[in-house]
């Protein structure tokens, strides 16, 4: 089953989901708001999609967050940081299960949807 991870009141995984369903696709949604965020979970985001792109240096979080913690990062404190601050991750985060293998997405843009979901499951 596909996994999609985000919080549910951020407008972007609103618009995922709702794609999401008029699309029929069935997916389970985790809230790691309200649910939180194992480390190796976020761990696995890491190892698959790069820190880099996992890290949304652009939402209001981030902008929040002292000088010292934005600065001289690396694998291991972004991934503190983002245990800490779960909505300085990009969103979505959709884990598509292909039976033998994982594949993630990160955001949504509604072509990219379509190219993931073109071939029938």
């Amino acid at each position: 089953m596909h996994m999609l991870y985000g919080i549910s009141n951020c407008d972007t995984v609103k618009r995922t989901r709702a794609w999401l369903d008029k699309h029929d696709v069935i997916y389970r949604f985790h809230d790691f708001r309200k649910q939180g965020l194992e480390q190796g979970t976020l761990q696995t985001f890491i190892n698959a999609a790069g820190w880099e792109l996992l890290l949304n240096r652009r939402g209001m979080t981030w902008r929040k967050l002292s000088d010292t913690d934005k600065s001289d990062l690396n694998e291991g404190k972004a991934l503190a940081l983002m245990l800490a601050h779960p909505t300085v991750i990009r969103r979505p985060v959709l884990m598509l299960d292909k039976t033998c293998f994982k594949k993630f997405h990160v955001g949504f843009q509604e072509a990219e949807y379509q190219n993931l979901f073109s071939a029938k499951e």
